[in-house]
């Protein structure tokens, strides 16, 4: 009975929310429209390192290797030659594809690695995609447009421009480029986290936690567990492609140093902060993480000890973020380690209570 009051209020509570974020670019303005793009491409990514880190066990510090093949994989795919930048100019459509795909093949070329490896070590290989990644990056200008980055061209579908002249009016209401991605971000998140959930609660996600807690136990319950950890890794992989492609369309240009260690550890504790496992925790996470900076660099000038990024006196808007999730991720990680501790007395009395084998 509990669980069905519980699931009727949960239930209660995602149509509530779903109206909420239908109506919104109704009522709130650019900014917050823009701060919710970059929460939802953010949280994309969080999503795939869930499925590799909190259900499968497999700790990766690479995600932003991956994120910057779906940012610059579609840039370069949906993108004319502009100077000594090129492309192929395919329809935007088909080139977000291909990106997520291109983050996929990565994975699966990386997946024996990670089919290998498990734990920190598995963190220090794909650690070193990133600083390859961001090597690429900066030395193939013809195609990442080097220091300076390549700008993205906007999306569209059959025609229909995801732009500030679309001309579109709702309810008095101008339909820009934000308000069109703010749509489609939406539909993206909503299928990424039917999927999610339902590998989860299907045989990928028992698999995946039987993995987790013991390799050995999973092999004796007939999982392949190299198979296992490679899936899982593909899997994350275009996550986190999708999340580039998303990335690209929300900033509207491609630079080489926002994919640094830096994002890798961003989406880590976007995870962490939500909760390992939870698909919802990852997306809250990210708005949190991604949000929290733009919050504090909007409101600078009312908070006390922060100043907006570029200015002096007082605390970077973006530094006294970190400081304020950092504080939490160690919160949250003495929270967990204190109800593991909590565990063991009950776990020694109960085998105490046993009856000793005759």
């Amino acid at each position: 009975m509990f669980e069905k009051i519980i699931r009727r209020r949960a239930a209660v509570g995602t149509a509530v929310a779903a109206v909420v974020l239908l109506v919104l670019p109704l009522y709130v303005g650019g900014f917050w429209l823009r701060v919710g793009l970059f929460a939802m491409a953010a949280a994309m990514g969080a999503i795939g390192l869930t499925l590799l880190f909190g259900a499968a066990g497999q700790l990766s510090l690479g995600h932003a290797f991956f994120i910057a093949l779906g940012t610059y994989g579609y840039a370069f795919l949906s993108g004319d030659d502009r100077g000594k930048v090129h492309g192929l100019g395919l329809p935007p459509l088909l080139s977000a594809v291909l990106a997520v795909l291109l983050a996929g093949v990565a994975g699966l070329l990386f997946s024996p690695v990670a089919s290998r490896l498990r734990g920190v070590y598995l963190g220090i290989a794909s650690l070193g995609l990133v600083f390859l990644g961001h090597h690429l990056l900066l030395n193939l200008p013809s195609v990442t447009g080097g220091y300076d980055g390549r700008s993205v061209a906007p999306f569209s579908i059959a025609g229909y421009e995801f732009s500030d002249a679309s001309g579109l009016v709702i309810a008095g209401v101008p339909f820009g480029a934000v308000e069109h991605l703010w749509y489609l971000f939406l539909l993206l998140i909503a299928g990424a986290v039917l999927v999610a959930r339902n590998v989860l609660k299907g045989r990928p996600g028992r698999a995946f936690r039987l993995m987790r807690d013991s390799e050995i136990a999973a092999a004796s319950m007939g999982v392949d567990v190299q198979r296992a950890k490679a899936a899982a890794f593909v899997l994350s992989s275009m996550y986190a492609g999708l999340g580039g492609v998303m990335t690209a369309l929300a900033f509207q240009r491609a630079i080489p140093d926002y994919f640094d260690l830096n994002l890798s550890i961003d989406v880590l504790v976007m995870v962490v902060l939500g909760g390992l496992g939870s698909v919802g925790g990852a997306i809250a996470g990210a708005t949190f993480v991604t949000g929290l900076p733009l919050v504090l660099s909007k409101y600078a000038d009312a908070l006390p000890l922060v100043v907006a990024s570029g200015q002096n006196g007082g605390l970077d808007a973006s530094l006294a973020a970190k400081f304020a999730y950092g504080a939490l991720v160690a919160v949250v990680v003495l929270r967990h380690g204190r109800s593991l501790r909590s565990l063991r007395p009950l776990r020694r009395r109960a085998a105490a209570s046993e009856p000793a084998p005759a």
